[in-house]
């Protein structure tokens, strides 16, 4: 079966000033990232802040062209020669969902204009028609009729991320980027916007990258996740044996820091000293070896490469 979404080596480079009389830098902020995605499934990308995640969504959705890799959507490969039609019809096939839906909602379009516009800009469809499919999407993500006369800025942030996946899924998309879209709405509305996604991937088959770096939401709604530390990905696996048995110091560390109400759920906390280094100039070796626990000579020489330990891809030396 052809996966919705390939990518192999996916690599994205930002060449950045460093003052007058200074040579350009080459920011890493992506390094030959390969997964696949099938149709009504959820990949997971966590990690911390500054790890890629969102470099990654913005190449996922053609916003940027990869500097190297390659890029299928639904078998088709995106950097390869298109014409303008045929790319904007990929583009169709995969939306995003932001983090903040205030910013990514127009505040002087009302809930109907903003959702039909997809709509106008990629089908021949007449207004009735676009009325029908903006009322029975809106039904789907728990908006009421009268809900849609009303702008942005009367609604709140919960309201706001239902509209946003309403326009995501207008055109019917395969697959759907999140980027982190539930970490500004508060714990209960978060169940809420999770079990949305969750219904809307069962009802249409939806392919999601759901980018995040709360571990509690990511064990609740994927089913496969992907560890990325400095632009890599360090651990990838099925969710089930990821969360039960995480190998690489990093997601031990990352699993070991979820919150949890329950003591019996509670693991015991394994810090990591140090921040994140700076991927103009990233370390040697491992890039994870100046915090890690576990670290052997070797670490800050030779840079490990994903290698398929107990049913996952794990980028470590050392176990």
């Amino acid at each position: 079966m052809t996966a919705l979404l390939r990518a192999e080596g996916l690599t994205r480079h930002y060449t950045v000033s460093q003052g007058w009389f200074q040579p350009k830098a080459t920011v890493r902020a992506l390094e030959g990232v390969s997964f696949e995605l099938q149709a009504g499934r959820t990949l997971a990308v966590v990690g911390e802040s500054g790890c890629g995640k969102s470099t990654l969504a913005r190449a996922l959705t053609l916003i940027e062209t990869p500097t190297a890799g390659r890029l299928f959507i639904q078998g088709q490969d995106v950097a390869g020669p298109r014409s303008r039609d045929q790319r904007q019809a990929l583009r169709r096939q995969v939306q995003m969902v932001f983090q903040n839906p205030y910013a990514a909602l127009n505040p002087r379009k009302t809930i109907a204009a903003t959702l039909a516009e997809p709509l106008v800009i990629n089908t021949r469809l007449t207004a009735a028609e676009r009325r029908e499919r903006v009322e029975a999407l809106a039904q789907q993500v728990g908006l009421r009729p009268e809900h849609l006369r009303r702008y942005p800025h009367m609604f709140s942030g919960g309201q706001r991320q239902r509209i946003a996946i309403a326009r995501a899924m207008m055109l019917q998309p395969g697959i759907v980027v999140a980027d982190e879209p539930t970490s500004a709405l508060d714990l209960s509305i978060q169940a809420q916007i999770l079990n949305l996604f969750m219904d809307l991937q069962e009802r249409h088959g939806t392919g999601y990258v759901f980018i995040s770096h709360n571990l509690s939401v990511v064990e609740h709604v994927a089913d496969e996740v992907m560890v990325m530390y400095l632009g890599r990905v360090v651990e990838q696996g099925p969710r089930e044996r990821l969360f039960a048995q995480p190998l690489h110091p990093y997601t031990q560390a990352l699993i070991s820091a979820t919150p949890s109400l329950r003591a019996a759920d509670r693991r015991v906390r394994i810090p990591i000293h140090g921040e994140l280094p700076s991927p103009l100039r990233p370390p040697s070796g491992c890039a994870f070896h100046q915090r890690c626990p576990r670290a052997v000579a070797r670490c800050a020489e030779v840079r490990p490469e994903l290698r398929t330990v107990e049913g996952r891809l794990v980028a470590c030396d050392v176990l």
